[in-house]
């Protein structure tokens, strides 16, 4: 019978005064009411007790909570579905395709990332139970490109480290509707949960910092929704840089400028998907140091297939 894995973490200043449901769903990356069951369930204790969903936190309280196991074998995606970019013993870079989720979650139990992680490498250091082994960062289901895997309990830990610190530098591609003011510029509005909808994320005042840079690459005049109106840039290509790393930070980012990601079915604003099946967003660049040599690494991924369609589309539709 497979045990549940444990995530162990320590209260923090920020976390003083937060409902417990509301930490350990930020924590363990589940929705508020997966948070609510498991605490209902008892299967997560505070300084050893168990406590009620409303239970407010305290900077230095400890707390564990029971993870449900990873889904079945039969559920489990092949190691062949991942690209390595680098692999060493230290760590790892693969090219996520779109479609594969990071690890299991509430609605996606198996065929994960992470399932194929541990097919093709083996066992995986964790800071949040077997269910995200290895894992410093993710990317949404519907984003592919590239991310970054600790294979050992000390790259973990420094990785980790780095990301907190925000010297792990990611840099994504976007295909948008519109062009934003200026060529290049910030985005910064706090993110939270969206009040009326918990799956998504909006801009709220009471949310947490976020920042994205972003530089227009190319603008695309001609329309192709045959219903667009106007003259202009329809669409722009965009390179953007995370200063924040909040879920749904891009996507939420651009919609708030009025720029929504192509293709994207929950922050797309209704618009047609071009052809996508998924919002028009790629990691396709990542620098990090290296957690034991110190050296700097830096590394692309090329755009998919559906991501290159797109950018040919719109540029074979420019005006002579």
């Amino acid at each position: 019978m497979s045990q549940d894995s444990q995530l162990l973490f320590v209260a923090q200043p920020a976390d003083a005064g937060q409902r417990l449901d509301a930490v350990v769903a930020r924590r363990a990356d589940c929705s508020r009411r997966a948070s609510v069951e498991l605490i209902r369930a008892q299967r997560v204790r505070v300084n050893g007790a168990v406590a009620k969903p409303s239970r407010q936190l305290t900077a230095g309280d400890s707390v564990s909570v029971g993870l449900p196991p990873p889904g079945p074998p039969a559920s489990r995606a092949k190691a062949g579905a991942l690209r390595f970019v680098y692999d060493d013993d230290d760590l790892c870079v693969v090219d996520k395709p779109a479609g594969m989720v990071t690890h299991p979650a509430r609605g996606n139990p198996g065929g994960t990332l992470v399932d194929a992680l541990l097919t093709a490498v083996g066992p995986l250091p964790s800071q949040g139970g077997n269910t995200r082994a290895g894992i410093v960062h993710r990317l949404d289901k519907g984003t592919s490109g590239l991310l970054v895997v600790a294979k050992t309990e000390g790259a973990m830990s420094a990785l980790s480290a780095a990301m907190a610190t925000r010297r792990i530098v990611r840099e994504y591609d976007a295909v948008v509707w519109g062009v934003p003011p200026s060529g290049e510029g910030t985005i910064e509005a706090a993110l939270g949960r969206d009040a009326r909808d918990r799956t998504r994320f909006a801009v709220r005042a009471q949310g947490r910092r976020a920042l994205t840079h972003y530089r227009v690459v190319e603008k695309y005049g001609q329309p192709l929704d045959p219903g667009a109106r106007g003259k202009g840039a329809t669409h722009a290509l965009l390179a953007l840089r995370l200063g924040t790393g909040r879920t749904h930070q891009i996507r939420v980012h651009c919609l708030a400028i009025g720029n929504p990601l192509v293709g994207d079915p929950v922050y797309g604003g209704g618009k047609p998907a071009l052809g996508m099946t998924r919002q028009a967003l790629h990691a396709a660049r990542l620098r990090l140091e290296h957690p034991r040599s110190g050296e700097q690494l830096s590394f692309s991924a090329p755009w998919p297939e559906d991501f290159q369609r797109l950018v040919q589309r719109l540029r074979s539709a420019q005006p002579a």
